[in-house]
């Protein structure tokens, strides 16, 4: 569009806040405007409302402004997109404009969700019985079969973080094979680092990266599902542990 100009972009804050991206807008035209709200519009992505922002722009200038994007439906692309702008100009006169949004980070996004609905449509995956042992949690990794497809899938690796070692106590990779119903995994979570600057700093410190394989597909990286009490178990090891 004539004198904006609109990027999705992913920083590392809009990683560790989850489900939104920055939506990169540059005045490429001769006059100032201000923006009032902002969303992203994709097929790819279910429709979320406007966010409130005051961004005021000058020619040349850029800012980035924060947009959540809905569930992805796998049925569709993520691409063309655009971001939808409440933009004000200098008379007070509003309009309401679609600019066409680059948002290659938006089709990567797209592609990893329902990458690993697709694996979770074969089996799910659940934790559970995660509860305190000294200077560790340890709990179990359960996947269950969905009915109509009997395809093996793999547990292929567990990574830890920053902050805590995550470890399959039974070796990986484990596949619940064609014909079982369910696979149990044991887990064990200890402390990686107990200094001021880890506690501090990381901004994902439940985030553990599950690698899961339907037959002979490619692994599809996943996010271990924690609840919020488990999450709390895993803030009180720190507690125990780095006292």
């Amino acid at each position: 569009m004539p004198g904006i100009e609109a990027e999705a972009v992913q920083l590392r804050t809009d990683e560790a806040v989850g489900g939104q991206v920055q939506v990169r807008v540059t005045d490429t035209g001769t006059e100032p405007f201000t923006v009032t709200s902002v969303a992203i519009d994709s097929p790819g992505f279910a429709p979320l409302p406007d966010r409130a922002v005051s961004a005021a722009f000058e020619p040349g200038r850029t800012i980035d402004l924060p947009a959540s994007y809905g569930e992805a439906v796998c049925d569709r692309a993520a691409e063309p997109a655009a971001a939808r702008l409440t933009v004000v100009r200098p008379d007070g006169r509003a309009e309401a404009l679609r600019v066409p949004l680059a948002a290659e980070v938006l089709g990567r996004i797209h592609g990893e969700r329902c990458a690993v609905r697709a694996v979770l449509a074969v089996a799910d995956v659940t934790v559970g019985s995660l509860a305190a042992d000294g200077d560790a949690v340890t709990g179990t990794l359960t996947l269950t079969r969905a009915d109509g497809d009997d395809r093996p899938v793999t547990v292929t690796r567990l990574q830890g973080n920053v902050l805590y070692d995550a470890v399959a106590t039974t070796d990986l990779p484990r596949t619940l094979e064609a014909g079982e119903s369910t696979l149990e995994v044991l887990l064990e979570f200890t402390m990686a680092r107990c200094d001021p600057h880890a506690l501090a700093e990381t901004k994902q410190p439940y985030l553990f990266l599950l690698g899961l394989q339907v037959g002979d597909d490619d692994e599809v990286p996943a996010d271990l599902p924690l609840d919020q009490a488990q999450r709390d178990e895993l803030a009180a090891l720190v507690d125990r542990a780095c006292a």
